[in-house]
């Protein structure tokens, strides 16, 4: 399970980070660095569950959530985004409004819709 997860956290990290060496590497040493870490977790060490679940959130925040940016032009106002497959595509509802309350529209809540 640990070699998974270890190869699933790179796999997200090229996905996220394509076409940039140098945050490439550095998150690549990062991975390999945390994985040094919990290498003298026995398999039968209740911490170890928990290490694998946190890298394999991680995975998940990198492929659906990281977006790169390249600045167009001279400005930082225009940026082109690299959009992939995997990049969650969802409304923003669940920040626009606190606590997690929601707006009635027609009689319908935001989640309804």
């Amino acid at each position: 399970m640990a070699l998974q997860a270890y190869r699933g956290l790179l796999r997200a990290a090229r996905v996220a980070f394509q076409g940039d060496e140098r945050v490439l590497t550095a998150a690549r040493a990062s991975i390999r660095e945390s994985f040094r870490v919990n290498a003298s977790l026995e398999s039968t060490d209740p911490e170890l569950p928990g290490a694998i679940k946190h890298a394999e959130e991680v995975a998940a925040i990198l492929r659906q959530n990281i977006v790169q940016g390249k600045k167009v032009g001279e400005r930082y106002k225009h940026l082109e985004l690299r959009i992939h497959e995997d990049t969650e595509r969802g409304d923003n509802d669940t920040v626009k409004f606190p606590n997690g309350q929601t707006a009635k529209i027609d009689g319908k809540t935001c989640a309804d819709r």
